[in-house]
């Protein structure tokens, strides 16, 4: 069994301001967009959004790095 995740509320748009001032995403990050994922509620603006960090992501325009936020 799967432990729960919840996504705290507003997570989606911080996490993309950090990654627009940053250009990386971090370990952290990565976690909220597991949990933006996989969360049946997300309102559709922030899974926009959450699809669009993770296009930034394959194209390469955002760096995946193995660092904490604020790290």
């Amino acid at each position: 069994m799967f432990p729960q995740l919840q996504l705290l509320p507003g997570a989606i748009s911080d996490i993309l301001a950090s990654v627009t001032e940053t250009g990386c995403l971090t370990l952290t990050d990565r976690y909220g967009l597991m949990a933006a994922t996989l969360d049946d509620s997300l309102d559709e603006e922030d899974r926009r959004s959450a699809n669009r960090l993770l296009r930034a992501v394959l194209r390469g325009r955002v760096q995946v790095v193995d660092e904490l936020a604020g790290g």
